[in-house]
C-alpha cells in the first residue's frame, strides 16, 4: 500500500489555491473595504441587480455561493450595516428573507470594477489562457461535488 502524498492530491491543490487567491485579493478588496467573501456576496447581488431583480431570498444567495445561512448571516449583517444591502421579510412569506443591493451598494460595483484586472495583473500574460481553462475545470468539479455524483470506492 503506498502512502498518500500531499503534493499528489487535488484537493489540497484546491485548498492552498483558494487560500493563496483569497490572500492574493485582500489587499485590492481592503480599498473597498469588503473582506473576500463579502466581494463574493457583493458580485452575485450586483449581477441580480444589473438582471433588473433587486430581491431574492437569502437562500438562494446561500446556494448561489455555496454557503450554508450561519456563514452567510453574519456576512449580510455586516453589509447591511455598512449600507451596501438591504434585508426585508417577504410580503408573501414572512419567514423568506429577501436581499438586495442600495445605492451605496451600487455606488461600490462601480469602484469595483477594476479588481479583475487588478488580479488579472498578477499573473504574466502567457499563463492568462491556462488560468481561464483552469477555471472552466475547477467549475467542472464544483458541479460534480455540488450534485453529489462522486463515486466512492
Amino acid at each position: 500500500m503506498t502512502t498518500p502524498r500531499l503534493d499528489d492530491q487535488l484537493c489540497f491543490a484546491l485548498y492552498a489555491a483558494n487560500r493563496l487567491v483569497a490572500r492574493s485579493y485582500k489587499p485590492v478588496l481592503l480599498k473597498l473595504g469588503l473582506t473576500y467573501p463579502q466581494y463574493l456576496v457583493m458580485m452575485v447581488l450586483w449581477e441580480w441587480d444589473d438582471d433588473g431583480d433587486n430581491a431574492h431570498p437569502v437562500g438562494v444567495l446561500g446556494s448561489r455561493l455555496y454557503l450554508d445561512s450561519g456563514t452567510l448571516t453574519p456576512l449580510l449583517k455586516r453589509l447591511q450595516e455598512r449600507g451596501l444591502v438591504h434585508r426585508d421579510r417577504s410580503s408573501e412569506d414572512e419567514r423568506v428573507v429577501l436581499v438586495g443591493v442600495t445605492q451605496r451598494g451600487r455606488e461600490l460595483a462601480a469602484h469595483a470594477e477594476s479588481v479583475p484586472e487588478e488580479m488579472a495583473c498578477m499573473f504574466p500574460d502567457e499563463d492568462i489562457g491556462q488560468i481561464s481553462n483552469l477555471r472552466f475545470g475547477v467549475r467542472r468539479i464544483v458541479e460534480i461535488l455540488a450534485q453529489g455524483t462522486v463515486k466512492t470506492f
